[in-house]
């Protein structure tokens, strides 16, 4: 399992020192939650902010824009150090497309899907993406109670990876803490983000390294 801290719960003021931790601790990814106020109630990271973690850190770049229209940013968000790119199938009429502009900059595509989204919508995409992200609360605020419900999705995507030969990662966003991490993992889940649980307290390498620990 693969641990995707995100810095939406991070220390804005001491950020780089956050995100140093958790790569000293083994993290593999960081993730970005990019927000416009409209898809989601909150504002969060640019891709300035995208180009600034940039040099600091050769952990991989997951982007997750939970944003109006996301083809708009693809490409400012690939040439500024994202490796991969999620985009919400319920955020454009043009989901296809989308995936494909930022298979076309050069990072891997990934869809979102949020709780209410069945695995049924996007079925038709699952040859062409990289990871899927299953959001397991509803996006847009950190420090929420995992959805149980959402384990169904990720053994539906896992089932479909068995039968159709795809080898596309299963991403967990939501609630993930050192138990709710092996339901997910025992599902299919094979990457884990975890914001509140790995920033909120006074030691964010050692909740990595707990995270680890609970996914051996």
């Amino acid at each position: 399992m693969k641990i995707a801290p995100s810095i939406l719960s991070a220390d804005y003021v001491n950020l780089q020192q956050d995100i140093e931790k958790v790569d000293k601790a083994g993290a593999e990814y960081l993730h970005i939650d990019v927000m416009d106020g409209q898809f989601v109630p909150a504002i969060s990271y640019g891709p300035g902010w995208l180009k600034a973690i940039r040099p600091i850190t050769n952990m991989t770049l997951d982007v997750h824009l939970m944003v109006q229209n996301p083809e708009r940013f693809v490409e400012q968000f690939a040439e500024n150090g994202a490796d991969i790119i999620g985009v919400h199938v319920e955020a454009t009429p043009h989901i296809h497309r989308a995936l494909q502009l930022i298979k076309n900059a050069g990072a891997k595509a990934e869809v979102v899907i949020n709780p209410g989204t069945s695995v049924e919508a996007i079925k038709p995409l699952l040859y062409m993406v990289d990871q899927v992200l299953v959001m397991t609360v509803n996006p847009g605020f950190g420090g929420q109670k995992f959805l149980p419900e959402t384990l169904k999705k990720i053994k539906q995507l896992d089932q479909l990876k068995q039968t159709e030969g795809y080898d596309f990662d299963i991403e967990v966003d939501g609630g993930v803490k050192n138990d709710t991490i092996v339901d997910c993992q025992k599902a299919g889940a094979t990457v884990a983000v975890a914001g509140s649980y790995v920033f909120d307290g006074v030691d964010p390498a050692a909740k990595v390294q707990a995270l680890k620990d609970a996914t051996k």
